[in-house]
């Protein structure tokens, strides 16, 4: 595993028009464009001392609807991160394309309550490529770090399309929630805006997001909200609830288009919550998920600590 450290974090900007040079024909030839095929990289980024901005985390609040407190939302430490994701995956080793990856699952392991105060050790490495159903899957790893202590880690597993050469199964960090529909209780409506606010915070600009006009020549009929604002909304929706420690798994099922309205559900389950994304008139599902709270004082595992 090569080891690339860096010394602040990356703008985004660049880094999306890099992701998007593959997808131009004849740019694959170039030797700093990825998505030339392969196997991924055995590389990991790090970054020390990544800082929490008030005003970031105050849009960052608002956007998703969090409600202001001392604890920073364990969805945020994703958006300190987001930056070294992108440079991996536009790295020219990386052998597919950033853009028309699909983020298909997500799971965030808080270890202890995170302080708006702190700053974060990161590092982001990816897995090796797995046989799926409908392509090919991988998965990021990132993690944080406090005075070398694992306090916040992530695994955000994304799709290749196209023909496996394995039927395949879902990996088993994949959430499996295949359950009863729950009782909806909230409605959220979506401003067809929505895309651009968050990405104007989070630094993730895929076209897919900002506009029908960019979102159309990838086979989307309007922008789509992103699957890591829903999961923030989600856990705004539950923050009253939340342990300090607990781990958060979601799939994330079909795009929301926007503008749209949706309706949010949750349910104890034993000594979790299930909780779940549907449209709000078909009833189908756009995201479901699963919040469980950690026993034990345990914050390391062997998992955690090997790539």
């Amino acid at each position: 595993m090569q080891t690339r450290r860096l010394n602040s974090a990356p703008s985004t900007l660049p880094l999306y028009l890099r992701a998007i040079a593959p997808l131009i024909p004849g740019a694959s030839r170039l030797p700093f464009v990825g998505g030339g095929g392969g196997e991924i990289p055995q590389l990991e980024l790090t970054l020390e001392h990544a800082g929490v901005e008030p005003q970031r985390l105050a849009s960052y609040e608002e956007v998703c609807g969090f409600t202001p407190t001392d604890a920073l939302p364990a969805t945020y430490p994703h958006m300190l991160a987001f930056p070294l994701h992108m440079a991996l995956m536009t790295d020219g080793s990386f052998p597919f394309p950033a853009i028309g990856l699909v983020h298909i699952s997500n799971e965030i392991t808080q270890h202890r309550r995170l302080s708006r105060h702190e700053s974060f050790d990161l590092r982001v490495y990816p897995t090796a490529l797995e046989p799926h159903p409908r392509g090919r899957s991988f998965s990021l790893i990132s993690q944080a770090r406090v005075a070398g202590e694992l306090v916040w880690e992530e695994r955000s597993t994304m799709l290749r399309r196209g023909r496996s050469s394995d039927a395949g199964t879902p990996s088993k960090k994949t959430p499996q929630t295949e359950q009863a529909p729950l009782p909806a209780q909230e409605e959220w409506q979506l401003a067809g805006d929505l895309g651009r606010r968050y990405a104007a915070v989070s630094g993730d600009r895929n076209p897919i997001h900002l506009h029908p006009v960019t979102a159309k020549p990838l086979g989307f009929s309007s922008a789509i909200a992103h699957g890591m604002w829903t999961k923030a909304r989600c856990l705004a929706a539950l923050q009253q609830r939340l342990p300090d420690r607990f781990t958060v798994e979601v799939r994330f099922r079909a795009p929301i288009a926007l503008p749209g309205k949706v309706a949010f559900a949750s349910a104890a389950d034993g000594e979790a919550i299930r909780f779940s994304v549907r449209d709000d008139v078909r009833d189908t599902p756009h995201l479901e998920g699963r919040l469980q709270a950690i026993a034990g004082n345990t914050n390391t595992s062997e998992e955690s600590d090997t790539p």
